[in-house]
């Protein structure tokens, strides 16, 4: 008889899917101040976001495969500690070289609550109720990009950069404990016999996945390259303080809880690939938005960034609706294969969102109208995307 599978509480799911996106934005307020002690320019310093996400598509590779052979409890608690070096290397840095690779362990380690807490939701909770968990994780995970800047920021303004890596090196030993505690083992029985070759070529033939892994892709790469470029924005040419610029992402963050609940409002009488595309739409429209706000003129006053922030509002609302449906359903004929599947769907969207951060730094010229044109560059491909191979299957 089969084992019944213990499905982790709420909690526990949403910091352990939670914790990489603080570790990627909490140090955001401190780049600019980061480019100064380090002696670096600031097209170097954000590449230590894009990086991140380097470390992290390899990561959810090894992760997701590891946790088919030695089971999701052990692939977490091994990937914490890992994280937890990663994040003590950051806090040690003397040099952007070192920074550089310390991210990369970083991120490394933290993939392992991407990929495995996924693969623990596709296995433990089924059908429309899987398509609504996730929704409610993605709305709460919209806060988690936010409140890294929030305590970044303030933390930066009162103890310098240093200790915003030492907070993380902290939070790494209580969620570790936390998990140890707390966490059950999902897997049924071990996948031996899973080979990543034959799934591979299952991934690669399916149309559906292409386009799942190039819209999460650069969903998330518009979001992250939005937090590597707001910075030098709010703070370089707004003025803002780095305390004050961390609370103002709350705000921004509204947007794509409020996508997300939307999403969830809608999936009783829209397919989930329709919610998508429409998604894309509003991702497209705000980015249009935004664009002609810059051509239109900038200026460092308030009503220009009340509009700006509005623009802005409006891309991550759509986004917050993608997201979570490109999730749930991005593997849903892989259940035989779920973590081995997952660490090369992963690996594949997760390198598209490193190669979307690398352009945003390469672009990087402190110029106000290079992050627009390059997400309205980007909202437009995933609409076709979306439009073209994301047709509902049937109920």
């Amino acid at each position: 008889m089969q084992r019944k599978i213990s499905t982790p509480s709420l909690l526990l799911l949403i910091i352990l899917v939670g914790f990489p996106q603080i570790s990627e934005t909490i140090y955001t307020p401190s780049l600019p101040d980061i480019a100064h002690h380090l002696h670096a320019s600031s097209n170097m310093i954000q590449l230590t976001l894009s990086i991140y996400f380097l470390g992290f598509a390899f990561g959810v590779f090894c992760w997701g495969r590891l946790s088919d052979a030695i089971g999701r409890r052990p692939a977490m608690l091994w990937g914490i500690i890992v994280y937890g070096l990663g994040s003590l290397g950051c806090y040690l840095s003397q040099s952007v070289e070192w920074l550089l690779v310390s991210r990369f362990i970083q991120a490394f380690g933290a993939s392992t609550g991407s990929v495995v807490t996924q693969t623990i939701l596709r296995e433990s909770i089924d059908g429309a109720k899987r398509h609504a968990v996730f929704a409610q994780i993605s709305a709460a995970l919209a806060f988690t990009p936010a409140i890294g800047p929030l305590i970044g920021g303030w933390v930066d303004q009162s103890l310098g950069f240093r200790a915003v890596f030492l907070t993380l090196v902290v939070m790494s030993v209580g969620i570790f404990m936390y998990t140890q505690a707390a966490l059950p083992e999902t897997r049924v029985k071990p996948a031996s016999n899973i080979n990543t070759l034959t799934v591979t070529k299952r991934l690669m033939a399916d149309r559906r996945v292409w386009a799942f892994s190039f819209v999460i892709g650069a969903t998330n790469g518009i979001l992250f390259s939005y937090y590597a470029e707001a910075p030098f924005i709010f703070i370089s040419f707004f003025g803002m303080q780095p305390g004050w610029f961390g609370f103002f992402g709350i705000f921004v963050a509204l947007a794509s809880i409020i996508g997300a609940m939307l999403s969830k409002k809608m999936l009783p009488t829209y397919p989930a690939e329709q919610i998508i595309v429409i998604g894309t739409i509003i991702t497209t429209v705000g980015a249009a938005c935004l664009t002609g706000l810059a051509l239109y003129g900038i200026s460092p006053s308030v009503s220009f960034l009340v509009l700006m922030v509005a623009c802005i509002f409006i891309i991550l609302l759509g986004i917050g609706m993608a997201i979570p449906n490109c999730l749930s359903l991005a593997l849903v004929n892989y259940r035989d294969v779920l973590g081995t599947a997952g660490a090369i769907f992963g690996l594949g969207y997760y390198l598209v969102v490193s190669l979307i951060t690398s352009g945003m730094s390469y672009f990087h010229n402190d110029s106000l109208l290079t992050m627009p044109l390059y997400f309205l560059a980007l909202a437009i491909i995933m609409v076709v995307v979306s439009t073209k191979a994301l047709r509902p299957e049937p109920r």
